[in-house]
Parts: structure tokens; C-alpha cells; sequence
């Protein structure tokens, strides 16, 4: 090596450096690069298919880059000081050290590898190529590094467990809010909607036992006064008990049968649907799944007891994804109204969770479904009416007291 010219000792160093910038870069590159882009380019290129075939051993790619690394940094050290030593003599070694680690760390640690961090696919896909050679002319020395790691790493109780490049729905919902640029403000909210569903059950939407409306199969006069004066679209049917629940009759088949004049009690009966129960806890993407395997829109929600505790309708799912539909704007009206003075009055038996969607709220739902419901579980006991209670950042002035129930609040929103 000494025999060698200024001239090439100089540029064997230069080489070395740019080696060293390349297996930095490189490095930082396969560690930075978004793999599930990665899967989508592996589809139709070569050298993406290769780097994610190099990130899924991890052992060998680390292996190879710090071995071929450490070398390279190595060799240009001793370079540099034979180069130092010929140019200046033996007094000049410690002066190239430290001029050899400032351009490393310069030009061939942070230049390189923060261009990489940046730039990932543009240093990984083609390194790869490079990589995947070395791997392969270096395997026996990396699978004795590698052996020796694993052994270092058992001895603090460490194991070597294969990546795991499953999200949770927290960091799944990290990218759809991060991805704004690429998706609507609209369909953005409706991925964020999908993934909550797993989170959200059924009796958190469903509509409570006490507003469904049910008639006696076995009174055919409170059947047709029913009919006369009925709002809703759909109606239980229970044989002599409330809790003996026989099925559920759509209203837009007793028209059907009106106007094919075809109406009387026994063929309106004969279109009660068996019921379809639903257990107490199930998670709204589980349900949505089970209404498109049984065909199905309606369900009967039941506790471990097997009690009617209210209904679960495909449309309240889908609402929970695109949000309210127009036919059910007047609802909403009716349950909120706001005040001049910036208060509102509200209906207590309203959900938490639409009360929260509706005004921007973050009350808990994990104590209570309804606004009823948390009012009672916080005082203990039935308040009277002009009683002041402070919820998080509200005041609720109970406004209307029927018997057991509270029917209408005023809520104020405090600074």
C-alpha cells in the first residue's frame, strides 16, 4: 500500500467516502421507506419487490449494511493515515483522524443519511440491488454476526420475534387524518366513521324499549286504532304479554295490502316477521356484518337475560358512517333547541353519543347512553325541577320532571 502514489492513495480514500455516504444513506433508506407503499410498487418493479423481500429479514439486510459499513470506515482510516504520514510524516496522524471524522460525519453520516430519510424510495430501490449482492457474497460472516446477536440479546431476555407490520386502529386513524392532501374532507370523516365501528355497540344507537310501539296479536280492534293513528314505519307484536314478543310488522306492507284491497286483520297478521334478536354488546361493524349474512334490516336487542332492551335498524348503523340522513334532520330539531342566549334546551332521553356529534361534546359513554341516564347516575337519585348540576364543562338546569324520568334540560356550555 505504501508503494502506491499520492495520487491513487487519494482517490481510494474518495471512494471509500462515497461508499460509506452509500451504505449510510442506504441504511436509513430501508428503515424510513413506508412500507405499504413498498407492497403497492412491489406489484409492477423489480427493485421494490426486492427491497421488501430484503426488509422481511432484517437480520441479514442490518448485518450486511453495518458490515460492509464498518470496513469501508476502517479501511479509509488506515488510508488516511499512510496518505497523512507520506504528505507530512508521522506527527500529522492525529490531525487526519480528526479531519477523516469530520468529513465522515459530514459528508458520508449526516448529508447522506438525512437525503435518505426524505428521499427513501429514491436511495432503497436501486441500493437494493447492491444489498441483495453483498447478502449474498457476505452470508456466512452475517449469519455469525447475526448468531452472535441473537445470543448477546437472549442473554437480556430479549427474543428475536419476526416484524410485526399490523397497525392498531389508533395508528390506522393516524393516517387517515393524516392523509387530508389525498382524501376528502367528507370521505376522510367516513374511513374515520368505519374504523370507530368496532368501538361503538349496539345498544350505544339503538332505540330504547319504551319508545317502540307494540300491539296484542290477540286485539284486533287496539290493532286497527293503532294503524289509524301510527308515525312510525315499524311495529312489535307481542301474544297476550308485552315481554312475548312475537315479531315486527312494516307498516309498508300494511299499505301494500290496502292498496291491493286485500287489508284485514288475519292477512296483516300474516305478515309479521319472526323476530331477530341481537345480543347486548355486540359492536356495530360485527352487527352490520351479521345483518348482510342474514338478510336482514331490523333487529330486537337483548341483555343476558334474554329482555327486549330496544331495536337496532340498518339505517342507524349507516348513519354512524355518513352521518344523519335528510329524513331524519326534524328529529335532531326536535331534541335541540337552541336559545338566544346561546343555551340549549334539550330532550334528556337523547343519546350521548348524537348529543356529542350534534354540539361537539366529549361526554362519556361508558357510564350511561342517554342524557337522562347521566344525569340520574351522577346525582344518585330523581332531581326536582329548577336543580343545577356541573357536568365537565356544562351546566344542566333541569327544565320539565315527569315521575321517574327527566323530559327536558337546559344546557349551557361554560368558557
Amino acid at each position: 500500500m505504501e508503494s502506491l502514489s499520492t495520487f491513487w492513495l487519494s482517490i481510494i480514500l474518495f471512494g471509500l467516502i462515497l461508499s460509506s455516504a452509500f451504505f449510510s444513506s442506504a441504511e436509513t433508506s430501508m428503515m424510513a421507506i413506508n412500507r405499504y407503499r413498498l407492497k403497492v410498487l412491489s406489484k409492477n418493479n423489480k427493485n421494490a419487490k426486492r427491497t421488501e423481500h430484503l426488509l422481511n429479514d432484517l437480520d441479514h439486510l442490518i448485518g450486511t449494511i453495518l458490515l460492509s459499513n464498518n470496513f469501508v470506515n476502517i479501511f479509509a482510516s488506515s488510508i488516511a493515515t499512510i496518505l497523512a504520514i507520506k504528505l507530512w510524516g508521522g506527527d500529522s496522524i492525529v490531525l487526519a483522524s480528526l479531519t477523516l471524522t469530520f468529513i465522515i460525519l459530514v459528508f458520508a453520516e449526516t448529508t447522506p443519511k438525512t437525503f435518505a430519510a426524505k428521499n427513501p424510495e429514491k436511495i432503497a430501490l436501486p441500493a437494493s440491488i447492491i444489498i441483495a449482492a453483498l447478502i449474498k457474497l457476505f452470508k456466512p460472516f452475517v449469519w455469525l454476526i447475526a448468531q452472535l446477536s441473537k445470543m448477546i440479546l437472549a442473554l437480556f431476555g430479549m427474543k428475536n420475534e419476526p416484524y410485526n407490520n399490523l397497525i392498531s386502529s389508533e395508528e390506522l386513524r393516524m393516517v387517515v387524518s393524516d392523509a387530508k392532501p389525498v382524501i376528502a374532507s367528507n370521505y376522510q370523516k367516513m374511513l374515520l366513521n368505519i374504523i370507530d365501528l368496532e368501538k361503538v355497540k349496539v345498544e350505544d344507537i339503538m332505540i330504547p324499549r319504551h319508545e317502540l310501539i307494540s300491539i296484542d296479536i290477540n286485539k284486533p280492534d287496539e290493532i286497527l286504532k293503532q294503524f289509524e293513528r301510527i308515525q312510525h314505519t315499524r311495529l312489535l307484536t307481542y301474544d297476550t304479554s308485552s315481554d312475548n314478543i312475537t315479531g315486527v310488522l312494516h307498516m309498508r306492507d300494511i299499505v301494500n295490502l290496502y292498496a291491493k284491497g286485500n287489508f284485514s286483520i288475519d292477512n296483516a297478521l300474516a305478515l309479521v316477521r319472526t323476530p331477530y334478536f341481537v345480543p347486548e354488546g355486540t359492536s356495530l361493524a360485527h352487527q352490520l356484518a351479521h345483518f348482510q349474512q342474514q338478510k336482514r334490516r331490523l333487529g330486537l336487542i337483548v341483555d343476558e337475560y334474554g329482555e327486549v332492551r330496544g331495536m337496532i335498524v340498518l339505517e342507524d348503523i349507516l348513519e354512524e358512517i355518513v352521518g344523519q340522513f335528510t329524513s331524519n334532520q326534524n328529529e335532531s330539531i326536535d331534541e335541540i333547541t337552541k336559545q338566544k342566549d346561546g343555551s340549549y334546551l334539550i330532550d334528556s332521553r337523547i343519546s350521548i353519543r348524537e348529543l356529542n356529534n350534534l354540539l361537539q361534546l366529549n361526554l362519556s359513554i361508558t357510564k350511561a347512553k342517554t342524557l337522562n341516564g347521566l344525569i340520574l347516575e351522577t346525582l344518585q337519585s330523581i332531581p326536582k325541577r329548577g336543580v343545577s348540576l356541573k357536568i365537565d364543562n356544562m351546566l344542566i338546569e333541569i327544565m320539565q320532571i315527569s315521575e321517574q324520568t327527566i323530559k327536558l334540560v337546559k344546557l349551557t356550555k361554560l368558557d
